[in-house]
C-alpha cells in the first residue's frame, strides 16, 4: 500500500489520542520542547489521523498507543516515545538510553499506563482545537 498524501510531505508525525488528558499533556510537552519544529501532529480521531491508522491497518476506534511516523516508518508504544524525546532539547534526549531495556519490558510498563490513562488522568468530551502556532503544526 502506498503512503497517504498526509505522510508524503511530512517527515515526522505524531498521532495522539485527542480526548486523553495525558496524551494532550504530552503533545504540549513535545510542542514546547521541539525547538527545531520538526514534528507535525494529528489526533487519532481526526480525518487525517484515521487515514493514517487505516493505512497501517490499525483499529480506528479505541486505539491505545502513541503513534510516531518517521519518514514513512511507524513506531509504537515505548519506542515511539523514546524516538520522540530523543529529538527534543536537553535533557530529554537522555531518556533514549532506556532503549537498552528490552522492548517487551518497556512496552509492558507503557501498556500499563496506556490502558489506565483515562482513569488516572481523565478524559475530555472532545478533542481540543489547536490555536496559534500549534494549529499550523497539525495535519
Amino acid at each position: 500500500m502506498h503512503l497517504p498524501s498526509t505522510i508524503k510531505g511530512n517527515k515526522k508525525i505524531i498521532l495522539f489520542d485527542g480526548v486523553c488528558n495525558l496524551c494532550s499533556a504530552f503533545l504540549n510537552f513535545v510542542y514546547n520542547r521541539d525547538i527545531k519544529k520538526i514534528y507535525m501532529f494529528a489526533w487519532i480521531q481526526s480525518e487525517k489521523g484515521k487515514e493514517i491508522l487505516a493505512w497501517l491497518s490499525l483499529p480506528i476506534e479505541e486505539y491505545e498507543t502513541i503513534l510516531y511516523i518517521e519518514n514513512g516508518k511507524p513506531f509504537y508504544k515505548s519506542t515511539a516515545f523514546l524516538k520522540i524525546v530523543k529529538s527534543l532539547r536537553f535533557p530529554w534526549p537522555v531518556l533514549w538510553l532506556w532503549v537498552v531495556i528490552p522492548k517487551f519490558i518497556r512496552n509492558w510498563f507503557y501498556d500499563l499506563i496506556a490502558s489506565n490513562r483515562y482513569r488516572l488522568f481523565g478524559k475530555k468530551d472532545k478533542c481540543v482545537v489547536p490555536t496559534g502556532d500549534l494549529k499550523e503544526r497539525f495535519l
